[in-house]
């Protein structure tokens, strides 16, 4: 998969995690102007690969913002690390309008958790600047039933709906979006049947660190979060998502020293 200037192919790469919010739900990923690029300084020290923007909380219970505030979020801290540093940045947002202006700022990536399917010129801005995007699965109810069903739909219709749109396809990951409108049995569900999205083609991203499928407080839930990235190597996914950078980076060594020795 290319991310701007970057090709990312076999092996597990880290994504770190940089919130720009006063209210995600692990609170030392929280970061503002005076902070953002000594967190960037330190993912990338500790072996990230690309870093992901949250300008707006998807916690449960989150109260979504608009647009604008998500952009008077983002623009400035953007400007900066892409001035300070040369690393792939990806844009955390499902809002046409604030993808147009990150690009424009120089992101590589949106990572859209509505898959393409809130604005209807989400699709259409990314391919205008061949940039790279995550289409995650997610849906207004709760899933029921057979959830690879719904999950192989929703794929199939977003994935079309970026084939329209003209976006290469070499610059397009999928996540299954665990903790969106699933239950923790159907969490775990994915996430060990996370390489049957393999089917459709593309590279895969895990998201699920210190996410509360795990149970506890979420500053307990390191070591099951490094347990899913050991899987995720094991699996064949091209991304983890994550807010520990070094520690999953060490599980990634671990997972494919166990590989070699078996």
């Amino acid at each position: 998969m290319k991310i701007g200037k970057e090709q990312f192919t076999n092996g597990t790469y880290v994504m770190a995690i940089v919130n720009l919010t006063p209210d995600s739900f692990y609170t030392p990923s929280r970061h503002g102007k005076d902070d953002v690029l000594f967190a960037v300084e330190k993912a990338i020290n500790d072996g990230a690969a690309l870093i992901d923007i949250g300008p707006q909380s998807t916690r449960p219970g989150h109260i979504r913002i608009s647009s604008e505030e998500e952009i008077t979020r983002f623009s400035e801290p953007l400007r900066m690390i892409k001035e300070r540093f040369d690393i792939p940045v990806s844009v955390d947002t499902f809002y046409s309008e604030s993808a147009r202006v990150a690009l424009s700022l120089g992101a590589d990536m949106i990572n859209d958790i509505w898959g393409l399917t809130y604005d209807n010129n989400m699709a259409k801005t990314i391919a205008e600047y061949n940039a790279a995007v995550c289409i995650m699965h997610n849906r207004q109810t709760p899933l029921s039933g057979n959830i690879w069903c719904d999950i192989n739909d929703f794929f199939a219709h977003s994935l079309d709906l970026a084939a329209k749109a003209g976006i290469d396809k070499d610059r397009i990951c999928i996540d299954g979006g665990i903790g969106f409108a699933k239950n923790t049995q159907q969490n775990f569900e994915l996430l060990n049947g996370y390489e049957k999205l393999n089917i459709f083609g593309y590279p895969t991203l895990l998201g699920c660190s210190r996410k509360s499928m795990f149970g506890g407080n979420a500053e307990d839930r390191l070591a099951p979060t490094l347990e899913a990235t050991k899987a995720a190597v094991k699996k064949g996914v091209l991304f983890v998502r994550v807010h520990d950078v070094k520690e999953n980076v060490m599980a990634i060594k671990e997972a494919l020293e166990e590989i070699k020795g078996q």
